[in-house]
């Protein structure tokens, strides 16, 4: 495994060992020790699976303290533009937003810590996404950013005629009137 940084603290890339012959491949999603030894001791409790089509953008999501989430995602199948916006106001990158492409070609995982808001895009046909999170789904403190805040000015990947948008993610505040206690 290898653990790549980005120009954001904290919010890494994980290229696992992939091993491939004619058979196909196979590869460790995730191994406590060897996240371990790299300093990343995280207890992931909850898994999640998504399936969308081209064009399905996903977020912003976050979860508040004391429930917020550190999440460690991947694409199973197909390619996504995935996302995350450092939401920690004492950080310097606060308000920045970094994304990568995950697909199951690349086999990368994203790992993005609490203190960030999370989405992503749909660049295929279809696509399987994974996430794995260290605390549970907490309704009553989820949270959204609308995807589309001229402030982030994230690039989805998607023209705006063909993005397919939740009712409740279009709902979601600015980035300046969302709540956050990170």
């Amino acid at each position: 495994m290898e653990i790549i940084k980005t120009p954001i603290p904290d919010l890494l890339i994980v290229r696992p060992k992939v091993f491939e012959d004619a058979r196909g491949y196979f590869y460790e999603t995730y191994n406590e020790k060897n996240f371990s030894e790299a300093g990343l001791n995280i207890h992931f409790c909850q898994d999640n699976q998504s399936k969308s089509v081209y064009g399905v953008i996903r977020g912003l999501h976050y979860q508040l303290q004391p429930d917020s989430q550190c999440k460690l995602v991947s694409a199973i199948q197909g390619t996504v533009w995935d996302v995350a916006v450092d939401l920690r106001t004492s950080s310097p990158t606060f308000g920045k937003w970094y994304g990568i492409e995950l697909s199951a070609e690349n086999h990368l995982q994203f790992l993005i810590p609490k203190g960030f808001a999370h989405g992503f895009s749909v660049l295929t046909e279809t696509a399987i996404f994974a996430y794995k999170c260290d605390a549970f789904y907490n309704p009553s403190l989820e949270r959204g950013i609308l995807y589309n805040d001229p402030q982030l000015a994230i690039d989805w990947k998607i023209p705006e005629d063909k993005a397919i948008v939740s009712v409740k993610d279009n709902k979601h505040p600015l980035f300046n009137a969302a709540e956050m206690n990170f």
